[in-house]
């Protein structure tokens, strides 16, 4: 029985006894957290996808797209396809304090990426993974190392 991601997650809330998120109340470093997972899981999966490799190959085309200037070009890319909610929910996840210093990345390029990963975490969250999927890709197709 094939289930969609939303079934998955449903399911796995079920397990653990975890109601549906309010998401107004978790912090955008928190959105952020989650959403640098979901965003390194869909990454992976395009680029096992791409074909079978041995495991380093794939580890290198998948560091690519996963750090932090990479992540931020992907949110220029489609901001101007952002709803409203979508903008204030990047700009909360680019403005947060982090804690976190960038290790080869500038400022700038973190403070965009963490607001990426913000937005991707709550689309997934919110359980609109279409909309998640639908921004990565187009983001994606804009990007010139792919």
């Amino acid at each position: 029985m094939e289930q969609t991601v939303g079934q998955l997650t449903e399911y796995f809330r079920n397990v653990y006894g975890l109601g549906q998120p309010d998401l107004k109340k978790y912090s955008p470093l928190t959105l952020a957290y989650i959403g640098d997972a979901v965003y390194e899981l869909v990454l992976r999966t395009y680029v096992v996808g791409q074909g079978n490799a041995p495991v380093v190959k794939l580890h290198h085309r998948t560091s690519d797209l996963v750090n932090a200037h990479t992540q931020s070009e992907l949110a220029r890319l489609i901001m101007d396809d952002l709803s409203e909610e979508e903008t204030a929910v990047y700009k909360r996840g680019r403005n947060a304090r982090s804690y976190t210093k960038a290790k080869n990345a500038s400022t700038a390029d973190y403070r965009r990426a963490t607001g990426l990963e913000a937005l991707v975490g709550y689309l997934y969250l919110a359980g609109r993974y279409e909309r998640l999927i639908s921004l990565i890709h187009d983001g994606l197709q804009g990007l010139t190392m792919i």
